[in-house]
């Protein structure tokens, strides 16, 4: 599983995901239609093939598939590297395997690496779009139950960069926070008392100037600006820049593909994107005998 090592990904969190995929697929029969139809011990070669503009990403998801269901009985050829920009009849990889083991794990590296794939996709829109801005493009915790790790690779392969991974590595104070606190000031106060500055990352969600004034008055350190619009964000910008300079500020909320630009251009350091996990659609990968 070298191959999800050297991606940065953990295959003792990984490899339980692809091995429940496979197992959603075979159920306790395996692949019936291709045990009555394809004779034992025929090999298939073929190509995994892009039919769309897009980004790639999953490779080493595939490379880990393979090498569970055909083990050493299969040639595997990734022809590029994740994050690559791919055109229609764009190569991905090759394959020589048992047909049983190629027809097995088709469906799922097929939905694994077109998911993966839109994903990083969608994210290169985004940094396209707000390229030269100085503003990075961050995803967020929408993503699919199981998939985040894998979902949060493609955002960077893609490249964007990641928000915190759970509830459990950074804080971040939103709406229901500060209600149930009393206040944006009373929950950073509760948040900076319970971990000293510089042990974890504290981010306040505001939604208004008045919001982030108090904000900035009990020294947050990271603000989310909620449904800003560019004209506020730009006041926003110019307030921490004059008064609170370091405070790292982030756009988020209402934001779409054609206004990401302006919003970028108002000088906050992130755009929050949701879509990119929760609305990416997948990138159409074929898989053909060659």
């Amino acid at each position: 599983m070298s191959a999800l090592v050297d991606a940065g990904l953990d295959p003792a969190e990984l490899l339980p995901l692809l091995r429940a995929t496979l197992a959603e697929d075979l159920g306790s029969r395996g692949d019936v239609t291709s045990a009555a139809v394809v004779p034992a011990g025929t090999r298939l070669d073929v190509a995994f093939t892009s039919r769309q503009d897009g980004v790639v990403a999953g490779l080493p998801v595939l490379a880990a598939l393979v090498e569970e269901v055909c083990g050493s009985d299969a040639r595997l050829a990734l022809l590029l590297n994740d994050g690559a920009r791919v055109a229609p009849g764009t190569r991905l990889a090759t394959l020589s395997a048992p047909a049983h083991d190629v027809l097995a794990l088709e469906r799922t590296a097929l939905n694994l690496l077109g998911h993966l794939s839109g994903v990083a996709t969608a994210t290169r829109a985004w940094v396209d779009a707000v390229e030269g801005t100085g503003a990075r493009v961050r995803d967020t915790r929408k993503t699919m139950p199981l998939l985040r790790a894998l979902e949060k690779y493609a955002v960077r392969c893609g490249g964007g960069t990641n928000h915190r991974t759970g509830l459990h590595d950074a804080i971040l104070i939103k709406d229901n926070h500060v209600v149930a606190a009393g206040g944006v000031g009373a929950a950073l106060d509760a948040a900076y008392a319970t971990h000293p500055r510089g042990s974890i990352v504290v981010q306040v969600e505001v939604d208004s100037l008045a919001q982030l004034e108090e904000a900035l008055a009990h020294g947050a350190e990271q603000v989310l600006l909620d449904n800003f619009t560019p004209a506020l964000l730009a006041r926003a910008v110019a307030l921490v820049r004059r008064t609170a300079e370091g405070v790292v500020l982030e756009a988020s909320g209402g934001l779409t593909l054609a206004s990401a630009r302006e919003v970028a251009e108002t000088g906050v350091d992130y755009v929050a994107v949701g879509a990119l996990t929760h609305s990416a659609p997948s990138l159409d990968i074929g898989l053909d005998s060659v």
